[in-house]
């Protein structure tokens, strides 16, 4: 049976790593290289970095940081952010990332989607959507445009039939709340996508992780409660598999 994963998801800035509140508000986790040892030693089973200075600002994504991180991660690692075109893409490969994750040129070019999955395998790209809920609807959120009128759930299927290997789902609202998964919007994409789903955004107790997972939550992805509260990975794989959840759990 498919083993559900714990994905630590978190944001490069300023040559480090943070962890935001509503893609605001940004607090520090440490530096790069460092974080990721702590990972190694806590045994989660994937690493998602989106370089937000790369992504905002346009500029080049820090390939000298990737790699520094590739060299100490044991872990398959997504890179994304700032990925514009296909010599981008060959960049964050060969500095050491095994997958990489898109959002805004998805969404203004879903071609490159189809062009990106053809050369490096669907295996390899991650399609981020970030959604936020307006008037009582699920509408895509974009960092430089805001709320677009996008139906994520329909934008996802887009992606999937473009070639898309997974999506990373993103509920801006719960972002850092520590309340929990938006178990709303999981709900809607339940049994919709072919292809995993990994939802990030609210996780502040392991109980959330099974609350996520039995409403349609292929893997994990969290950031607070890896560093700034008193669950370890451990426990909450613990708490997985209690619930007669698959998890990969070191023997």
């Amino acid at each position: 049976m498919l083993k559900h994963r714990l994905i630590p998801c978190v944001l490069l800035k300023d040559w480090q790593l943070v962890k935001s509140i509503q893609f605001d508000s940004f607090r520090t986790i440490g530096h790069p290289t460092a974080t990721v040892r702590v990972y190694n030693a806590r045994n989660v089973d994937e690493l998602i970095v989106l370089d937000i200075d790369a992504s905002l600002k346009n500029e080049q994504i820090n390939t000298e940081i990737i790699s520094d991180m590739a060299d100490e991660c044991f872990m398959p690692l997504t890179i994304g952010g700032g990925i514009e075109d296909i010599d981008g893409i060959y960049k964050v490969l060969n500095a050491g990332a095994d997958k990489i994750s898109i959002n805004s040129k998805a969404i203004e070019d879903q071609s490159f989607i189809r062009q990106s999955s053809r050369i490096f395998g669907s295996q390899c790209i991650v399609c981020s959507i970030d959604v936020k809920k307006v008037n009582g609807q699920y509408r895509v959120f974009n960092k430089k445009k805001g709320v677009l009128d996008i139906d994520p759930l329909i934008l996802a299927k887009e992606y999937e039939t473009m070639g898309a290997g997974e999506i990373l789902l993103t509920s801006v609202d719960n972002e850092g709340t520590q309340k929990g998964y938006d178990l709303e919007l999981l709900r809607l994409f339940k049994d919709q996508l072919q292809i995993p789903v990994i939802i990030n955004g609210g996780m502040g107790k392991p109980h959330h992780g099974t609350e996520a997972i039995k409403n349609g939550a292929d893997a994990l992805a969290a950031a607070y409660i890896f560093h700034f509260s008193q669950y370890t990975p451990a426990q909450i794989k613990e708490e997985l598999y209690q619930s007669n959840i698959p998890v990969r759990i070191p023997v």
